[in-house]
């Protein structure tokens, strides 16, 4: 009786303790559930900085450029015309050839100014023997007179006679000098330097004196480049006209081949109220003759030279709507945004106001990045491979 109510108790304490082992235990997990819950999630990870290449600014001296459209013009274009009538024999050059000054360009048929010629040159002749005989005759009227072996009468006359015959060959002589003029004028001859253009009057045109154009010369070299800054331009451009010459180059739009120099010549008096613009005119060697009257053009007048110069590649330049900006590498490799004013280009730099000469300048990656961001900047020499 004693042994089974001891083993009923033993029983019962082994239950108790099995209970308080699994308690503990299921108290356990559940604290280390709720740890587990509670504590943070471990931050994923950070992507690297963006590499970005860069540039330095560059500083170089430029010179202050004003650019306007401009129109080449002809600083002598003449219509060749006739001074005699006449049916045209020949046309020397071939339309739209160069020709030099005084080169024969159109001949007329001259053989009734060569008839003409020749009788103004008989008459002269003949009046010349008249003039001849009149002078003798009043050298010896003269001695005659003196001596009373003629009348006065009688030597007046033949001195009249003498001088009639000397005006008579003055106009005779006159009347040569006009038919060689005239016989001059079938030769028709370029006035100037230039090129010839389309042919008008085919031979076998009869031509009358001071009638239809036979063809057109104009010069080419040099030749005008006419354009019309606004009056805002004009005080710079009259201030540095004062200290010296103004240089123009000419350049003709998408054909960076032709380039031509020159200088500034002439300014008009009047600003045009409606406009507010001022005809102005450079003077250009047109050696090559690629320059015609007509073309459009762009001028560039220089106005001086500016020191230091701040520039960055044209790549560079972003947009937004508070104006164009450039980023940089700014403290601890952070984008920095800055906001420049623009000038004038060359090449593919382009000048800067709102940067400095220490900036590193970002020039790719540019529109995966944005201000604050951390970059990782590569050096010049090894964005460019």
């Amino acid at each position: 009786m004693k042994l089974i109510k001891f083993t009923l108790i033993s029983a019962a304490v082994l239950a108790l303790a099995v209970g308080a082992d699994m308690a503990w235990r299921n108290r356990a997990a559940l604290q280390t559930f709720a740890a587990e819950e509670q504590a943070p999630a471990p931050a994923a990870g950070a992507p690297p900085p963006m590499p970005v290449p860069t540039a330095a600014v560059v500083k170089k001296t430029l010179p202050v450029l004003l650019t306007y459209s401009a129109r080449t013009e002809a600083i002598r274009s003449v219509g060749l015309q006739a001074k005699v009538s006449g049916f045209v024999a020949a046309q020397l050059f071939p339309d739209g050839a160069n020709v030099a000054e005084g080169d024969l360009l159109y001949r007329l048929d001259s053989r009734d100014y060569e008839v003409a010629l020749e009788q103004a040159r008989a008459v002269a002749a003949r009046d010349s023997a008249a003039l001849d005989y009149a002078r003798a005759t009043a050298n010896r009227s003269s001695s005659l007179v003196q001596s009373g072996s003629l009348a006065k009468d009688t030597f007046d006359q033949r001195s009249s006679t003498r001088l009639q015959a000397e005006s008579g060959l003055a106009v005779s002589e006159a009347a040569v000098r006009s038919a060689e003029l005239n016989l001059s004028y079938t030769e028709i001859r370029a006035p100037f330097a230039g090129r010839i253009g389309r042919d008008r009057a085919p031979v076998g045109t009869l031509i009358s004196a001071g009638g239809a154009t036979l063809n057109t010369l104009v010069q080419l070299n040099p030749i005008y480049v006419t354009f019309n800054p606004s009056e805002r331009d004009l005080k710079e451009i009259i201030e540095a006209r004062g200290k010296g010459p103004v240089s123009v180059d000419v350049t003709v739009p998408g054909v960076e081949s032709i380039r031509h120099k020159g200088e500034l010549t002439f300014i008009d008096n009047m600003v045009d109220p409606q406009s507010g613009t001022i005809t102005a005119r450079a003077s250009i060697r047109n050696d090559d003759d690629l320059l015609l009257p007509g073309q459009y053009v762009s001028a560039g007048l220089k106005l001086r030279d500016d020191d230091d110069v701040l520039m960055v590649p044209n790549i560079a330049i972003g947009s937004s709507q508070l104006g164009k900006y450039v980023y940089i590498v700014g403290k601890e490799n952070k984008v920095e945004q800055k906001l420049v004013t623009l000038g004038q280009t060359e090449g593919d730099l382009v000048a800067v106001a709102g940067v400095s000469e220490q900036d590193r300048i970002i020039v790719g990656n540019l529109q995966k990045i944005g201000p604050g961001m951390p970059v990782a900047p590569l050096e010049p020499a090894l964005a460019l491979k």
